[in-house]
């Protein structure tokens, strides 16, 4: 009886030996992020029309980073925050077709926390991989409540969630719960908080709104529907109820007593998505864009210039900009030193630490150069939409050059005018450049057949499809829509494995050949269309050079291949063919190992 206890208890001494013991009086760090809220879209930021009350008290009681960058679209930014980083160097480069894992080996924010004694947890958006060995529970994270894919309503997502009421993976497991999104995940964060008090936490809350579709009740919409200057009333909603549910955050820290010697910090992950429309001219037509040019995934300022507020009261911080270029790759090492968390394995780390900036009002070197850049390819591509930073120098893929002290809204390209610092900062980007790649275009691959996940779920957003997007969200599924290609995989371990075809997902009970029928849905949510019927007669599925093709009977929910596969990194694709001969991927495919 011993022995057995002592085997069930080994997994747990296993952890606890892993972590180092860590004092109460160490401060707890909560990051909340929203999803594609520009730096103009917030009230204390300029923009005289939507109401954020929340986050500008925060503002006027923190220091801001006023020259803070991320990436210029969701994953990358992510990755970095997560590793401290560039994030081509981790394999993330886009947002889908499987170049959004966030590469196997790379040590996290989570890992370092953990192991320093932190309990760990994300609510929210990952958007770094759905499958092992990429999810949040295997890069450090003890609390996992997320959703799939880089959005609610996305194709890894849970079938029908339309931001109200949803089912969500509760530590790799789907439950269902009540609320809108971002109120369910501070809400549950809160519970997080609530249980871990007595002990230092890392809790990320990494919001899906503002992020498209723009869904929202009504009433946080409503207030900004008769105003011809905003461009999209649901967006501007969507952030002043995240704005409301952060305040309730905040009152409930408090009230759990671990306000004081909590590390706050307030950020976005890219430039506005849907917050000002420009005309043919470049100028503002509607919304607010603090005088940046451009939007989310651009190369320019509006881009990828985000807020960036970190509040701490033990510390009494003055409350103060601090203008010096800083970004995504400096928040983990900045962190690291305010906690006085020393790596035990070597970290190589892209970003500096800010902590001179925050504690001693030091200034960040004027000299220092930041570059961010826009990939989304298959392939990194050297030179492609890339901004090289220097104060307030911004070089333009290696040719525009601007100076953002006369000119924020990038407008005169100076280039020919300063050729000395064009040379200068064309030569910082090719002494970048090598790093950022030295990994190649190398695949971050899913592992089938591990006993982390022996159910792996593929789906279309992340064939590695390069002529034509895939359906990276449920509506295209509905319709049918989207270009197919391989998946990249590893398989663990040589056996027979099972790979099930099919064009809904498990939890949908619907045939392959069903049109997807209109769910109910909430005020404030666009309802999915109709699904387009498909006469699915034929698959086929090929893995490495073995392939298989099987007819399909009317009313199948699936089709099922079991198939001989040999260990190793091997690509798996699938083709549907219907009636009239139109060839379709498999939209998911589900693999366990047999034997």
């Amino acid at each position: 009886m011993r022995f057995v206890l002592l085997l069930l208890l080994l997994p747990v001494l296993t952890i606890a030996q892993n972590r180092e013991a860590r004092p109460a009086s160490s401060p707890n760090i909560v990051i909340v992020m929203t999803d594609d809220q520009g730096y103009g879209d917030i009230a204390c930021h300029g923009n005289p029309w939507i109401k954020t009350p929340t986050m500008d008290v925060l503002h006027a009681s923190s220091v801001r980073f006023t020259n803070f960058h991320s990436g210029t679209t969701c994953a990358p930014t992510r990755a970095s925050l997560m590793t401290g980083k560039n994030s081509n160097k981790v394999g993330v480069w886009h947002t889908i077709i499987g170049r959004e894992y966030l590469r196997a080996g790379e040590t996290t924010m989570a890992e370092l926390f953990k192991t320093a004694g932190y309990s760990t947890a994300i609510f929210g958006k990952w958007h770094l991989g759905d499958n092992y060995p990429f999810r949040p529970q295997d890069r450090g994270f003890d609390e996992v409540l997320i959703h799939g894919g880089g959005g609610v309503t996305q194709t890894p997502d849970y079938w029908n969630n339309d931001y109200f009421n949803d089912t969500y993976f509760h530590n790799g497991k789907p439950e269902k719960y009540q609320g809108y999104c971002t109120d369910v995940w501070f809400r549950e964060a809160t519970k997080f908080v609530n249980k871990n008090k007595r002990q230092p936490f890392l809790c990320y809350i990494a919001l899906n709104a503002p992020h498209g579709p723009y869904h929202v009740a009504p009433k946080y919409s409503q207030p900004y529907k008769d105003n011809p200057k905003i461009p999209n009333p649901d967006f501007y909603g969507m952030i002043t109820n995240a704005d409301e549910q952060m305040g309730v955050f905040i009152e409930n820290l408090k009230k759990a007593g671990v306000y004081e010697n909590t590390i706050f910090i307030f950020m976005s992950d890219n430039g506005t998505a849907a917050g000002v429309k420009f005309d043919k001219a470049g100028n503002v037509d509607k919304g607010y864009n603090a005088g940046m040019r451009a939007t989310k995934g651009s190369q320019y300022e509006g881009g990828h210039r985000v807020p960036f507020f970190l509040h701490w009261p033990a510390k009494k911080l003055p409350a103060r900009p601090v203008d010096g270029l800083a970004g995504m790759v400096d928040l983990l090492p900045t962190l690291l030193d305010l906690c006085d968390i020393k790596p035990k394995t070597k970290t190589d780390f892209d970003g500096i630490s800010l902590a001179p900036s925050l504690l001693q009002n030091q200034p960040i070197k004027p000299e220092r150069i930041l570059i961010t850049d826009t990939q989304r390819e298959g392939y990194l591509e050297e030179g492609k939409m890339s901004a090289v930073m220097q104060g307030s120098w911004r070089l333009i893929d290696g040719k525009e050059l601007y100076d953002l002290s006369t000119d924020p809204g990038q407008k005169d390209n100076i280039a020919q005018a300063h050729p000395a610092k064009v040379n200068e900062l064309q030569k910082a980007y090719q002494a970048w450049w090598p790093d950022i790649s030295r990994h190649g275009n190398a695949f971050n691959r899913v592992i089938v057949g591990s006993e982390k996940q022996p159910v792996i779920c593929l789906t279309a957003h992340d064939y590695f499809a390069l002529d034509n997007f895939p359906a990276w969200n449920q509506y295209q599924i509905r319709e049918a829509k989207g270009g197919n290609g391989p998946w990249e995989i590893s398989v663990a371990s040589a056996g027979r494995y099972r790979v099930s075809l099919r064009r809904y997902p498990l939890e949908s009970g619907l045939a392959m050949d069903a049109a997807a029928p209109v769910p109910t849905a909430e005020p404030g949510a666009d309802p999915y269309p109709a699904g387009k019927p498909l006469a699915i007669r034929k698959a086929k599925v090929k893995a490495g050079t073995v392939e298989k093709t099987m007819a399909v009977k009317p009313g199948s929910k699936s089709v099922d291949f079991d198939m001989d596969l040999p260990a190793g990194d091997t690509q798996l694709q699938t083709w549907l063919t219907d009636d009239q001969g139109q060839e379709y991927g498999a939209f998911y495919a589900y693999i366990s190992k047999l034997r």
